[in-house]
């Protein structure tokens, strides 16, 4: 089905939805890459139009990536609820539009549509809104998980304490961990990248957080980011694992380029969940009294432009593919969501302002589709970005109600050589907009325990 929109006397074609969809994206380096970006604004306006006035119901016909050869796209129409959707059918994504900036779109009432939306109504509703509107919608809808912490309720910010180390020195980790809870860092995830992928590195590690958690009662959780498979290893070898962590992209090609599949995935959540090392304790106990019940135990990590990066992106943009992510997470009830927004580099997202743009957008379409989202507001060093644009980004996306940022020393990891946020920009934004830890964390924080903390404690193993 092709779509069209006239422009004064210019008629403007779109063959296919995947084709509609690109066009209406705001301008950015990777769908240009990919040659399938708005040959000019009046184009990009006509899409945005013609996108105005598509029946949401569309979405549901027509796919971006066919059912028959893609796992991710048989996912989310095997998945989709009706009854939810059965709220906003009749509308169009114009009006779509309209329905969640009015008062009438309340946080509990979009938590409850939250299952009758695809990946890519969310997508295409998001091409019509300025930044404002973005962060407008956002701010209203609150998804809370828990594990040992409380992560996403309102007028809260936590952040995953990332203490990585070029050669995965437990003193060098360990010094980055006291640095980070010193400045009340931690209350998502205490999340390390391993240099090495393997399991025994793996369980190194997760011992190293999973002793000074115990010793000092720190409500968190651990997780180291390797492969999925090193992990399930790691547990099958008895390493107290927490969380699971993947990165997962928005095709079944992609997710294979990632050495994984919806049904790798599903067993490596039943691994984990078989653990049942979560829960959280009652106030003013001892948080590893509780090791029971926790059920959001994945940690899914996304970013714009992994699907062209790895030539899977069946001509669909990198906007749309990266919501399509969103139903993979979505449906594995993760405990923490985040974009690692500019981590591939400027050949996706050039500079500042795409960046800028690609953070609410993933943040506003994982919260609409019911995730748990945080962010990593982050640069690579040949994009054209500085820190005062990470400064804007991550203040409107505190406004837009994140869950979570990144915690990094100085704000540069030295293993992974990419800009991030560090502990004192945490602090910042808890400051300026009157935000607190997780409510078991900052509780901890109050009894003054993190003053007692020193190296040498920490890395008694």
């Amino acid at each position: 089905m092709s779509y069209a929109q006239t422009i004064g006397s210019v008629r403007y074609t779109f063959p296919t939805l995947a084709d509609l969809l690109a066009k209406a994206s705001p301008a950015r380096s990777g769908d240009n890459l990919a040659g399938i970006a708005a040959e000019s604004a009046q184009q990009r306006i006509a899409a945005q139009l013609a996108l105005a006035d598509l029946p949401l119901a569309t979405f549901l016909t027509e796919t971006v990536v066919p059912y028959e050869t893609d796992e991710v796209t048989r996912l989310i129409v095997d998945t989709h609820d009706p009854a939810a959707f059965s709220h906003v059918s009749s509308l169009t994504v114009g009006e779509l539009r309209d329905y969640l900036l009015s008062d009438e779109a309340t946080s509990e009432r979009l938590t409850a549509l939250a299952p009758g939306f695809t990946p890519e109504m969310a997508a295409a509703v998001s091409k019509l809104m300025r930044l404002q509107d973005l962060v407008l919608v956002a701010r209203k809808i609150s998804v809370v998980t828990r594990f040992r912490t409380t992560v996403g309720l309102p007028g809260r910010l936590s952040t995953r304490l990332q203490p990585n180390h070029p050669t995965d020195d437990p003193a060098g980790i360990a010094a980055s961990i006291l640095d980070g809870l010193m400045l009340g860092s931690g209350d998502a995830v205490i999340g390390i990248n391993p240099v090495s992928d393997s399991p025994a590195t793996v369980t190194k590690l997760l011992h190293l957080i999973d002793t000074a958690r115990r010793r000092f009662s720190i409500p968190t959780q651990s997780c180291v980011l390797a492969h999925i498979t090193t992990q399930m290893q790691a547990m099958d070898q008895g390493a107290p694992l927490d969380l699971l962590f993947q990165s997962i992209g928005g095709t079944e090609a992609t997710n294979t380029s990632f050495g994984v599949s919806l049904s790798l995935l599903d067993e490596a959540h039943q691994q984990a969940r078989s653990l049942k090392r979560g829960g959280i304790a009652p106030p003013g106990t001892d948080p590893n009294a509780t090791e029971a019940g926790g059920e959001n135990v994945m940690y899914f990590e996304t970013g714009q432009g992994s699907s062209l990066s790895a030539n899977a992106h069946h001509g669909v943009d990198q906007q749309t593919l990266e919501a399509r992510a969103y139903a993979v997470a979505r449906h594995f009830s993760p405990m923490l969501v985040n974009t690692v927004v500019g981590f591939i580099g400027p050949e996706y997202l050039y500079d500042g302002k795409q960046i800028l743009r690609a953070a609410l957008e993933d943040h506003f379409c994982g919260k609409l589709l019911g995730l748990p989202m945080g962010c990593d507001v982050c640069y690579t060093n040949h994009a054209e970005a500085d820190n005062d644009d990470m400064d804007g980004i991550l203040t409107m996306l505190g406004t837009a109600g994140v869950n979570y940022i990144m915690g990094v020393p100085g704000a540069d990891d030295i293993m992974l050589h990419y800009q991030s946020t560090s502990f004192h920009d945490a602090l910042y934004l808890r400051t300026v907009l009157d935000l607190r830890p997780a409510p078991e964390f900052e509780a901890w924080l109050e009894t003054g325990a993190a003053k007692r903390l020193s190296l040498p404690k920490l890395l008694v193993i």
